[in-house]
């Protein structure tokens, strides 16, 4: 059973497929800053110095410890990291279609290879023993 394992995990696939999971999680770290720290920050100032995480429906508001009253956290949603969730999305379906993109035309490159020329057909083989038995 070890062995069978050592050899699922020694596959290319496998392999490729771990490696393609920690291009892609530091992938998102990446689009998840260049949407958070520069492109938001540009979006909210051009619209005036908003910042859009801070963009909040407040369902509940925060009560404050007292002597008397235990503290209650705020009840809110978030729709403005939401907002940002969603760009940060579009970026990345943006990038990986580029890439898939980019793949397939080196694949249609390589699938477009001169085919050999196409010998008789049966019906053309056919006729030429007809006429060969003929004479």
């Amino acid at each position: 059973m070890l062995k069978e394992f050592k050899e699922f995990m020694m596959k290319g696939n496998v392999l490729e497929l771990a490696v393609a999971v920690i291009m892609a999680t530091y992938f998102g770290k990446i689009v998840n800053s260049l949407v958070n720290d520069i492109i938001m920050p540009v979006i909210g100032n051009m619209i005036g110095g908003v910042d859009f995480s801070e963009f909040k429906v407040v369902l509940k508001e925060e009560i404050v410890a007292t002597e008397t009253v235990e503290a209650v956290p705020e009840v809110a949603v978030y729709y403005g990291t939401f907002i940002n969730h969603i760009i940060t999305f579009v970026i990345v379906a943006f990038a990986i279609f580029m890439i898939v993109r980019a793949y397939n035309k080196t694949k249609k490159k390589k699938e477009e290879a001169p085919a050999a020329p196409a010998g008789p057909t049966e019906i053309e083989l056919l006729t030429e023993i007809r006429d060969s038995l003929k004479k």
